[in-house]
């Protein structure tokens, strides 16, 4: 087989390195570093320098690792913002460590000065990474691919065949193939170049202008953020009024303007549990139906608020939170006057099967028996399904109210709540209360079914245990910013996932007369890093292309006269 060879001059080593070079350029928009020097004396050369440092790849990502360790004593330690009563039990806990934590704060992580500091910067140096990227991507759009090495067998993926189409047909088809394929093409000289795979740095660009969305997003809705949580018996509503809340939290720049105006009322709560096999009592479904409206004037309307399914008015969302019970109690004094009608008490579980506790307080219009003013106080002990008479403590076996039983152990005296110190409406304040005593001087106390009443000692007057409502827990929270944090979290998974799954290359496509006058044709590929695709995907567009340009026959090499199947010369043929 002869070999055909075009009329060129041989490249030296160095001129095809260089060659090649070109040819790979400009395959990412990752922005080109200089040979590294020492800055330029004075403050412009030295601002400069930290530029560079600030806006380059490798110090984004210590940032924002820096930003994901900064993070970790934020779940680790108890926060203001978040509950105030960790923060306190936890100072009088560590009493050495607290101090520290003050100075450095730990305590307040997330509006820290630390902490902000590395969140500036992050979104200084993507910001700096970002438009010069953009500024070389949209160049490169706006550009073709680069002409062909002039070596293309030097090439990792590379063919080639003799064909008798002439060399402009070729490259027309080659044109046709690579377009249909969507791939950029023109021709260069001799040859066509073609390049595909600009979503590969799209999604690179995307990918970092979501994450400054996703950090402008954060930033916002903890500057503007409000969200608090409130306890509703049935037959009780809620106002969207700061006065309403149980506990309320805020950003630094929130005002009480932008709290959405409406109200709802807890008609009837819902749970519905397992009631058997191994995970008896699991809850099996939470629903709160309630009643809203929205403004002063809104028409009321009927919703149902299921865990995972909050309520959603204007820019406010009511999750559904914590359930329990609280007992109905109507009290009356020394003679007969009620003081406390038919009230419920909501206590706190204690454990699945909701047993709970808590404290039923009677702070205005007792008198005892010798007529003078005092106030009771009772710990009440609650479970919804009781074990029976006789058989156990007071542990609940069941979270649906199947059996309930309510204990009372009776105090009188001074609740403290005149003092002007804030106290739990779930315990006692006993400093100034005294025990009611039985028959025997022991606590007065008493086990209760529905409808039975206490009858406190020497007169003092009577518990009747009327019945039970429910109890729900709801958190009503504003997030605004949170429909942005959404979509640059969706935007910045499909930007990595196309940066990192669409790979970047290029095509040349040669065709030339050789020295016989037949044509030959070499093409090659070269993606941005070692890949089989490129070696598959060239071998299929050299297999469309084969198909309209056909290969030629090779010439025959000279016949050698020794061989027998060769006549001798002067024979008959």
């Amino acid at each position: 087989m002869s070999k055909t060879t075009t009329d060129k001059a041989p490249d030296t080593s160095e001129e095809q390195d260089q060659d090649l070079g070109a040819a790979g350029s400009q395959l990412s928009t990752a922005p080109r570093e200089d040979a590294p020097n020492l800055p330029a004396l004075g403050v412009v050369g030295w601002a400069r320098w930290f530029w560079r440092q600030l806006t380059s790849m490798r110090v984004a990502l210590l940032l924002l690792l820096l930003l994901s360790l900064a993070a970790i004593p934020g779940s680790l330690i108890p926060q203001n913002g978040v509950d105030p009563t960790q923060v306190a039990d936890f100072r009088a806990r560590h009493e050495t460590l607290s101090p520290f934590y003050e100075k450095v704060g730990l305590f307040d992580v997330y509006s820290s000065v630390w902490f902000s500091a590395i969140y500036i910067l992050l979104f200084v140096s993507l910001i700096g990474c970002i438009v010069p990227r953009t500024w070389q991507f949209v160049g490169q759009l706006r550009g073709r691919p680069p002409a062909a090495p002039k070596r293309l067998t030097r090439l990792p993926a590379h063919t080639t065949w003799r064909t008798e189409a002439a060399p402009e047909q070729v490259r027309e088809a080659a044109l046709a193939v690579l377009r249909k394929r969507r791939f950029r093409a023109h021709v260069a000289g001799d040859a066509v170049a073609a390049e595909k795979g600009y979503l590969r740095e799209a999604g690179n660009l995307v990918f970092h202008i979501a994450l400054i969305v996703m950090l402008i997003a954060f930033a916002w809705g903890q500057l503007f953020k409000s969200e608090g949580t409130k306890l509703i018996v049935e037959g009780d509503g809620f106002a969207n009024t700061l006065t309403q809340y149980d506990d309320f939290r805020s950003g630094n720049l929130f005002s009480q303007d932008a709290l959405d105006a409406f109200s709802f009322n807890l008609d009837d709560f819902r749970g519905t549990y397992e009631t058997a096999g191994p995970n008896q009592g699991t809850p099996r479904t939470y629903e709160a139906r309630v009643t809203y409206s929205v403004g002063a004037y809104g028409k009321e309307r009927d919703a149902a608020i299921k865990v995972n399914e909050p309520l959603d008015v204007g820019g406010t969302s009511v999750y559904l939170g914590s359930h329990g019970y609280a007992p109905v109690v109507t009290v009356r004094d020394a003679r007969g006057k009620v003081v406390m009608d038919k009230e419920a008490v909501p206590l706190l579980p204690l454990d699945g099967f909701v047993t709970s506790t808590g404290a039923i307080k009677v702070m205005d219009g007792y008198r005892n028996a010798d007529g003078e003013r005092e106030q009771l106080g009772f710990n009440a002990f609650f479970v919804p399904t009781f074990a029976g008479e006789g058989r156990g403590t007071m542990t609940s076996q069941f979270p649906a109210l199947l059996n309930p039983r309510l204990a009372l152990s009776a105090y009188h005296g001074d609740l403290g709540v005149d003092s002007g110190i804030p106290q739990s409406v779930y315990q006692l304040n006993k400093k100034s209360l005294k025990e009611f005593k039985d028959s025997e001087g022991d606590l007065f106390k008493q086990r209760l079914k529905i409808g039975e009443t206490m009858t406190l000692p020497n007169g003092a007057g009577s518990v009747t245990f009327e019945g039970v409502k429910e109890w729900a827990s709801f958190s009503i929270a504003r997030q605004p910013a949170s429909g942005w944090a959404l979509a640059g979290s969706v935007a910045a998974i499909l930007g990595l996932a196309a940066s990192l799954f669409i790979q970047r290359r290029r095509v040349w496509v040669r065709a030339v007369r050789g020295d016989d006058g037949v044509t030959v044709v070499e093409m090659a590929g070269l993606g941005r890093s070692e890949s089989a695709k490129v070696p598959e995907e060239l071998g299929e567009l050299a297999g469309l292309l084969y198909d309209k340009a056909p290969g030629a026959p090779d010439p025959d090499d000279d016949p050698d006269p020794t061989d027998p199947a060769v006549p001798a010369e002067g024979a008959e043929k």
